[in-house]
């Protein structure tokens, strides 16, 4: 049973930059897409980005694209989300996701103040 932890959320000001991590354990990943949603009060979950097993192919959702960006070490199990030039609507709760929607993390705050 594949277990992921999301970690690396927090506040920053807008223009800020936030890096954040998703380590899976219980099982390998490695050959899983891996991908980022986000939940914002009131609102449903999004998706963000995804990254193919390999690392080699990337889709990110227009609203973070050219701000975000999605990469993995399969060595440690391990996906990233860097975001740069944050903005207040980027305030939600993060979710790791692996598989497709097999796996869940239980997310990470993020708080973006202007």
């Amino acid at each position: 049973q594949v277990q992921l932890v999301e970690s690396g959320g927090g506040s920053a000001q807008a223009g800020g930059s936030l890096r954040l991590s998703c380590a899976a354990s219980g099982g390998t990943t490695s050959r899983y897409v891996m991908g980022w949603f986000r939940q914002a009060p009131g609102k449903e979950r999004e998706f963000v980005a995804t990254i193919s097993w390999s690392g080699s192919i990337t889709h990110y959702a227009d609203s973070v694209k050219g701000r975000f960006i999605i990469s993995r070490d399969n060595a440690k199990n391990t996906v990233y989300l860097q975001m740069n030039s944050l903005k207040p609507e980027d305030t939600a709760v993060y979710y790791c996701n692996a598989g497709g929607g097999t796996y869940w993390g239980q997310g990470t705050q993020v708080t973006v103040s202007s």
